[in-house]
Order: C-alpha cells, then structure tokens, then sequence
C-alpha cells in the first residue's frame, strides 16, 4: 500500500510539473505581475478572475509594424527587457510592443474605467494622477521617495505628465498614458526618435540621443518601470510600469 501511494504521488507530482513547465514564460511573467486579475493559463489562454479569457498567442507570422499594431500576449516578450544594454539595436524595442486588449482588461476599456483606478501621486511640487491598479501608484512613489535624496537629479523631474487618454501619434493604438500606468519626466532633457530624425519611418535606421543620466534609469527601473531610452525608437523621457518584463 505505501508503494502505491507513493507512486501515485510521483505520478501527481509529475503532471504537475510537467504543465508547469509547458507554461510559456510571459504567461508566467503575467501571472505574477497582475495577480489580482489573471487567474490561470491553460492551453494558449489566460483566464481570468472575472471568468472571461484571451487566447496568449494567435499564432500569426507578423512584420515590425503589424506586431506593433495588433499584439498578443506572447508578443510582448519577443524582446527580452535587458538593463545592462547601453545601446538598442536596429528595431529594438523591449516593452514597446503591447497588447492593447491585455491592457484594456488590466486597467480600463475606457476613460472612465481607467479614472475610477486613479490616485494621487506626489511628485516634486506636482500632484500627478497614476492607476493604483497592482500597485502602480506606491511603485512610482517608491521612486519618488529615492529621488527626494538625489536633489542632484531634480531638474530631470520638473513638470512631469502621466494620464492622458489618446491614441500613439501617427497609430491606431492606445498610448500606454491612457492606462495611467506610464510618466513622462522633463522634456527640457528629453530626446524622441522622431525628433532627431525627422521624415523617418518605423523601419528606418535612426540616429541614437540621450541626455537622461543611468542613475535615474536605475532607480526607475528598480521599482518595475521600463525606460523608452531603451529602445531603438527611444522616447527618454518615458518611463512605463511594467513589472512582467522584469521576472
């Protein structure tokens, strides 16, 4: 009898391992990151605490831009987040790439479900508006409170702007600004790719500007914000709450 139950128990054992394992990463990173609204995986799905799903990867071949347009789940983990990257590459863009209806589900369809999510974040003499969904809101005061011992970076803090309901410019895309999850920080330092390089396209090779200093990136990026210096497409100003990308 006892061997028995202790092959019975191996037998559990490895089924259960064996669909953790077929688990993909991202739906892991997921499940970890947002807890409170994703439930399980299972086969290609994520489900979630409201009993609705979504299908992680649609199994499409897709070029640079279509990815950027219609993303799934497993999308946005085709580019691994690297901190210790100094420079992108040719269209590399780690956290760029977002699933529109992921987000949707996560933070809002709309502005008014969004807006019902916001609380009030102190920022340097600004009271800026941030989603305290999965604790977005006490991330970016945790940064706030590093930030208040380093006067020497303060200058690159000055009029911040986060919730703006709207779509990318020049896209038919959500920005992630109107998930209140995201802050632009001073653009009197700031540098984007489509200001330097003027007539450019998606797929265009560009020249690379940034005058944000690590030591902000860092303490950022600490507390599970992605950095827009990041990408082959910078945006340095940007800094987006995204704590998937760093398990």
């Amino acid at each position: 009898m006892n061997k028995t139950i202790a092959l019975l128990f191996i037998i559990c054992w490895s089924i259960a391992t064996n669909a953790q394992q077929s688990i993909p990463h991202g739906a892991k990173a997921l499940l970890k990151a947002y807890p409170q609204h994703v439930k399980t995986y299972k086969n290609n799905r994520l489900y979630f605490h409201d009993g609705t799903m979504m299908v992680y990867d649609d199994g499409k071949s897709k070029q640079f831009v279509e990815r950027m347009n219609n993303a799934d789940p497993d999308d946005m983990f085709l580019i691994p987040y690297n901190r210790k990257k100094k420079k992108p590459t040719y269209l590399h863009d780690p956290g760029r790439i977002r699933c529109d209806a992921f987000f949707r589900k996560i933070y809002g369809s709309t502005p008014q479900e969004v807006e019902k999510n916001l609380v009030k974040v102190s920022w340097f003499g600004q009271q800026l508006r941030f989603t305290s969904v999965c604790g977005a809101a006490d991330s970016l005061r945790a940064v706030a409170r590093e930030l208040e011992h380093r006067p020497h970076l303060h200058k690159y803090l000055q009029q911040s702007s986060t919730y703006y309901w709207r779509k990318v410019r020049g896209a038919d895309r959500l920005s992630p600004h109107s998930y209140g999850m995201t802050i632009d920080v001073c653009v009197e330092y700031s540098n984007f790719w489509q200001w330097s390089n003027k007539g450019k396209d998606e797929t265009d090779e560009i020249s690379y500007v940034n005058r944000i200093p690590q030591e902000l990136v860092d303490i950022f990026e600490r507390h599970g914000f992605i950095w827009g210096g990041r990408w082959y497409h910078y945006d340095t100003m940007h800094f987006e709450f995204r704590p998937e990308l760093f398990y």
